[in-house]
């Protein structure tokens, strides 16, 4: 049987594959290949094939489609040549499988292959490029790179070429397929084609066709589409493992790259890490006692006299802020100066730098500045002892430490604080006082020395001049102005001042104008001295002028200084330590040394445990404390305002009209406010009792006032949710609403919340009455007690209305006017004048207490009284509205309980706690109120302790490196 898979296949080798798929197709004799219409009329028996087949012979053919793919015995006489028909049959559906299975497998690869690729490139193309980073990564990262070659993982991905070799050889395929070429040519050449014979049986060969034609490929296109899918899932899974790989790549070198930077520590110069030493200190002890004896360059001089220009020349950029005639140093300011490459600025508490050599970060930097010292001065003040620090490196700039001190006045201007003047010369003291700090003394050239304040303040603190530096300003302006150039001679030679000093400078810091540079005022400055007459007379000498001399002297001194002081200083914090350390082993053996910051962390952490402790209160204890102190807030007003009125009326109507008046009343205006107050003042008596409970858990004392002050505080930012009172006066409307008493525990628990109620106001009565009248006769024989001429009055007055109750159990409420005017003149007739007000007032609480008592009585009563509640049953002694009514306020008192409960819980209680973190964040930032809430000595000697640790051991590294220089 034909077999054939390819477009020269004939359709009779189709149709018949077809046919033993358990597809059956009709085709007509005139579409078959010659080859196929021989083939049928050899089996017909019809030899002429001009002729048609004889119907029997085309139901042979249909017949012998059906018949198992297996080759048919060759008739006898034919020699072995249908066997090697059926041979080449066979190859040729071979043939065909191969080439459908070619174009399928071919598609999907070059497909898949292509996606994989492009997707792997554009991944390839989105890594990092870390080129510019070479200087950070180890080199071990780059050898692993270059182990892991991007390059050569690329071409390791299989190419088109690769996965054709997966194929079946094509070549082979193509010789098996013109051999079967040749083979139907050798058919066809003895049979010429057959002629149509029937136009209905060739149209209906169409139709057929077009269908097969149209399943068939439909059928294709579903299988390439199905392997196309196989073969993206594929390579889509070798792209994430991939890409994995890649991830554990990166955070390997990450890994790695982060322990070679750390292990790289960065060699700081020794004017750093002397600064530091200084930036301890200056928060340590901000007023500079006697421990601080390490030396640095305290710049100070009249207001206006240059001493800030002097500054700037030596940091060489114009870094203060400027004023014309007005104080602008408003607090001290340590500048660190140090020689680098780039000629930057940059504050100890801030990480960006300043670009000296661009003008918008100048200005940015005295705009900086300028706010730092108005934040630092204190409302009401001008100037603020608070240190700003400031370090600025550049090429050719001497190492040193200076201190900018605001500028001594000899009189307080409008605008300033009283105090202003006292405040600079104590600042200036402060400094001036260390026996191993520079003073570098600025004085104004172009007005009267005799003018100076600062020369006075200078000798005082170092009358030997062994650590003074005198410096002139603005000689330019001098010269001009002074008739006798000598005076400025005298005035360098230290023949003028009785100041002594090491050295004398003169100098100019420019024209006067602010927009100056500074390599503008130093080529003025060299000019200047170039061309002027003190130097060619020889009033001065070359190394006493300019700012560059004076910065390298000063230099040369602060580091001569720092030589001679710094190991003395260095053993002065060793002995201070030991004597701190000393202190705490004898006086807190079994504590850690725990500073401020430290302490507040940990009150921080039980604070918030604290908190937490509220929400794992149990809705049990929520709803019976809000429950008990919810009746004991409103029991006053339902019993003074709407049980007793409306009992009192002795009408079961009127009662339960009166009742529902006064609930609605009372619902509308006050019971919601008091239940949201009950409930907030419960949720702080929580707190405060956590708060009391752990502080008795052998917590820390020492963080009372911290504690106390958080809680406070989160109260009063604490705000209720007002929008619930709306939502909770319905829910008590409704409650109280409710008439209906469903079963007989419910009435009994009514009946007892009456009684209790009823005997404690009876309790209540009894004893105002008592106080009333006085002691009894029982009191008076057995404490020696009497009454008081007032509580005669008010027992004999009490005995007579006592007898007017027992006449009328049922009186009203009120007594009438004459029954006033016969119990005044009954007293009066026993010699007792008594006022009416005092028998009406006494009459109430008669009353009061009859009427409670009869109440009680008739509670009792309603014991059984819930048969006929039940049935509706009218009998006037058991009619128990009043139990009805204490039923209403009991079931509204446990609804609106559960309410507040679940606000509680649900909402306040996590408030409370969102409060109280914001409070401690806000503490946490504020030192100042860290150091009013935590203190003690055992705080302080904490915090000394750490200090001088740190000082100790920076000095020590100070030291190390200082020794190494040289």
């Amino acid at each position: 049987m034909l077999r054939v898979g390819s477009k020269a296949g004939c359709m009779a080798c189709r149709n018949l594959v077809s046919t033993n798929m358990g597809v059956r197709f009709r085709v007509p004799l005139q579409k078959l290949h010659p080859l196929s219409r021989a083939i049928h009329h050899r089996y017909s028996g019809n030899t002429n094939p001009q002729r048609p087949p004889h119907r029997t012979a085309a139901r042979y053919f249909t017949s012998m489609s059906r018949l198992p793919m297996r080759p048919p015995k060759p008739p006898p006489g034919s020699g072995g040549r249908g066997h090697q028909q059926q041979r080449n049959f066979w190859m040729l559906r071979l043939a065909s499988r191969l080439l459908k299975l070619r174009y399928i497998l071919l598609g999907s690869a070059v497909g898949g292959g292509y996606t994989a690729k492009k997707t792997y490139e554009e991944w390839k193309d989105m890594l990092p490029d870390f080129s510019e980073y070479n200087w950070v990564i180890p080199d071990f990262v780059w050898e692993l790179s270059e182990q892991i070659d991007l390059d050569k993982l690329a071409k390791a991905l299989p190419e088109i070429e690769e996965i054709a070799k997966l194929l079946p050889d094509l070549d082979k395929i193509g010789e098996n397929f013109t051999f079967l070429k040749s083979l139907l040519s050798s058919e066809t050449s003895g049979d010429p084609p057959l002629k149509a014979t029937d136009a209905s049986a060739a149209a209906t060969q169409d139709a057929s066709d077009k269908q097969y034609k149209k399943s068939s490929d439909k059928e294709k296109l579903d299988q390439l589409q199905e392997e196309l899918l196989r073969t993206q899932l594929k390579y889509q899974r070798m792209l994430e493992r991939l890409e994995k790989e890649n991830k554990e790549l990166r955070k390997v070198v990450l890994q790695k790259d982060d322990k070679g930077i750390h292990q790289r520590k960065v060699k700081k110069s020794l004017i750093d890490l002397y600064s530091e030493v200084l930036d301890i200190l200056s928060d340590y002890d901000a007023n500079y006692n006697t421990q601080d004896h390490l030396p640095r360059v305290v710049v100070v001089g009249d207001q206006s006299a240059g001493k800030t220009s002097v500054l700037e020349m030596i940091a060489q950029a114009r870094i203060f802020p400027r004023g014309s005639g007005e104080m602008m140093t408003r607090s001290p300011v340590k500048v660190t100066l140090s020689e680098g490459p780039h000629h930057v600025a940059l504050f100890k508490d801030s990480g960006r730098e300043f670009d000296l050599t661009k003008e918008e970060d100048l200005a940015a930097l005295r705009h900086e500045i300028e706010l730092r010292m108005r934040k630092s001065v204190k409302e009401g003040q001008t100037v603020s002892s608070e240190t700003i620090s400031l370090s600025v490196k550049g090429p050719g700039i001497q190492r040193m430490v200076l201190v900018d001190l605001p500028g001594v006045i000899s009189t307080v201007t409008a605008g300033m604080a009283s105090d202003t003047k006292d405040t600079i010369f104590s600042i200036s003291k402060a400094y001036m006082q260390n026996p191993n700090a520079i003073i570098l003394c600025i004085q104004d050239g172009s007005v009267d020395a005799e003018r100076s304040i600062v020369t006075d303040l200078v000798s005082q603190m170092d009358p030997h001049g062994k650590r003074t530096i005198f410096v002139l300003t603005k000689v330019d302006l001098a010269e001009k102005n002074l008739a006798s150039p000598n005076r400025i001679q005298q005035i360098v030679e230290g023949k003028l001042f009785p100041m002594k000093a090491l050295g004398y400078f003169a100098v100019v810091t420019g024209k006067g104008s602010s927009g100056e540079s500074i390599d503008s005022i130093k080529d003025y400055e060299e000019d200047f001295f170039q061309n002027s007459r003190l130097l060619r007379d020889g009033m001065l000498k070359a190394h006493q002028v300019t700012t560059k001399n004076l910065s390298l002297a000063v230099s040369d001194c602060f580091w001569k200084m720092v030589r001679e002081s710094v190991e003395q200083q260095a053993d002065v914090f060793k002995a201070s330590r030991f004597n701190l350390e000393t202190e705490w082993k004898n006086n807190y053996p079994r504590l850690r040394e725990l500073d401020r910051n430290e302490l507040f962390e940990k009150a921080k952490n039980e604070i918030l445990d604290e908190v937490i402790s509220l929400s794992q209160v149990t809705p049990q204890h929520w709803e019976s404390i809000l429950q008990k102190k919810l009746w004991e807030r409103v029991s006053t007003h339902v019993i003074e305002n709407i049980y007793l009125p409306a009992a009192q009326t002795m009408d079961s109507g009127t009662f339960n009209t009166t009742v529902d008046i006064k609930l609605k009343q009372w619902t509308d205006k006050q019971l919601p406010h008091k239940a949201l107050e009950v409930a907030w003042e419960t949720l702080q008596e929580e707190f405060a009792r956590f708060m009391a409970e752990y502080r008795g858990k052998d917590q820390d004392d020492i963080f009372d006032k911290l504690k106390e002050a958080v809680k406070d505080e989160s109260i009063k930012r604490h705000k209720w949710n007002e929008r619930a009172k709306d939502s909770l006066r319905v829910i008590q409307h409704n409650a109280l609403e409710d008439r209906s008493i469903t079963d007989k525990p419910q009435w009994d628990a009514a009946i007892q919340f009456m009684e209790e109620t009823l005997q404690s106001r009876l309790k209540d009565t009894e004893s105002v009455i008592r106080d009333m009248v006085g002691p009894d006769w029982k009191q008076r024989w057995m404490n020696w007690k009497n009454r008081t001429p007032d509580q005669h009055i008010r027992n004999e007055t009490k005995n007579e209305l006592e007898r007017l109750l027992k006449l009328h159990e049922d009186h009203t409420a009120y007594l009438a006017n004459d029954e006033v005017t016969t119990v005044r003149k009954n007293l009066e007739g026993r010699g007792v004048e008594v006022d009416p007000v005092l028998i009406k007032d006494t009459w109430h609480q008669l009353y009061r207490r009859h009427f409670l008592q009869k109440a009680l009585s008739h509670c009792n009563l309603c014991r059984r009284g819930f048969y006929y509640y039940q049935r509706h049953f009218v009998d006037s002694e058991l009619e128990c509205n009043d139990v009805v009514l204490f039923w209403r306020i009991q079931r509204m008192l446990v609804i609106t309980a559960n309410t507040l409960r679940q606000q509680l819980t649900n909402t306040e209680v996590r408030r409370l706690e969102k409060n109280v973190k914001e409070v401690l964040d806000d503490f946490g930032e504020d030192m100042e109120k860290k150091t009013q809430l935590i203190t003690g000595r055992r705080v302080q000697l904490a915090e000394d302790l750490k200090k001088v640790r740190e000082i100790q051991e920076k000095l020590e590294a100070f030291i190390e490196a200082l020794h190494k220089e040289k």
